[in-house]
C-alpha cells in the first residue's frame, strides 16, 4: 500500500492543511514505530503501523477546524469515522479501523449515546495492538503545535476533560509501552 498516494488523492494541493497533516502523521508514526521496535514481544505489524499512523487523520479535511486549516462542514469529532469510510471505500478496512478508533483513547458506545455524539452508534475502542499503539502515540502530538512532543502529564491533561476512564486507559498503555 502506498499511503502517500492515498494522502495525495484527498489532499492534491500542497497547502498548509496538507503540511499540518503530514507533519503530525509523521510524528505519530515515528513514535508508534519506536514503540514497535522497543517491544518485539508485542508482535505488532511494523509496516501496518506506519501506514495506518500516516493515514489515521485522513478525514480531517471534511471537518470544521479553522485553527488547523480545515474548512469542511462536519464537526471535528467526525474526522475518524469520515477517514474510516474513505479508507473502506478504497479497500483498506484494517486501516479504517485505526481511523475510527484513535480519538481520545477510544470512544465507547455508551459515551456516544450519553454525549449524543454525531458519529455512528457503535463501540469505537482500539482493540488490536496496532490500534492501541497508534492511538497512544497520537496523544503526544497536536496539530496546532507541530514539532512539539507533549509530556505524559500534558497528554493526560488533554484527555482528562473527557473523563477519568480515558486517563486510566492511557496510564495502562503507558505502563505497557515503557
Amino acid at each position: 500500500m502506498n499511503y502517500q498516494a492515498i494522502i495525495d488523492k484527498f489532499y492534491p494541493e500542497d497547502n498548509e492543511l496538507k503540511h499540518i497533516l503530514m507533519v503530525h502523521s509523521r510524528q505519530v508514526a515515528d513514535k508508534a514505530l519506536s514503540i514497535v521496535d522497543k517491544h518485539p514481544e508485542l508482535r505488532a505489524n511494523r509496516q501496518f503501523v506506519e501506514e495506518a499512523a500516516m493515514l489515521h487523520d485522513i478525514g480531517i479535511f471534511r471537518c470544521q477546524a479553522d485553527g488547523i486549516q480545515c474548512f469542511g462542514t462536519k464537526p471535528y469529532i467526525c474526522h475518524g469515522t469520515i477517514g474510516a469510510q474513505l479508507l473502506r471505500d478504497l479497500g483498506f478496512p484494517q486501516h479504517a479501523r485505526v481511523c475510527e478508533r484513535h480519538t481520545g483513547t477510544g470512544i465507547s458506545l455508551q459515551q456516544i449515546i450519553e454525549r449524543n455524539l454525531p458519529i455512528p452508534q457503535k463501540d469505537l475502542m482500539p482493540e488490536t495492538i496496532e490500534e492501541i499503539i497508534i492511538c497512544y502515540a497520537d496523544k503526544f502530538f497536536s496539530k496546532t503545535k507541530l514539532n512539539i512532543e507533549k509530556t505524559q502529564e500534558q497528554a493526560v491533561l488533554s484527555l482528562a476533560k473527557f473523563g477519568e476512564e480515558g486517563v486510566e486507559r492511557f496510564y495502562r498503555w503507558a505502563e505497557l509501552f515503557k
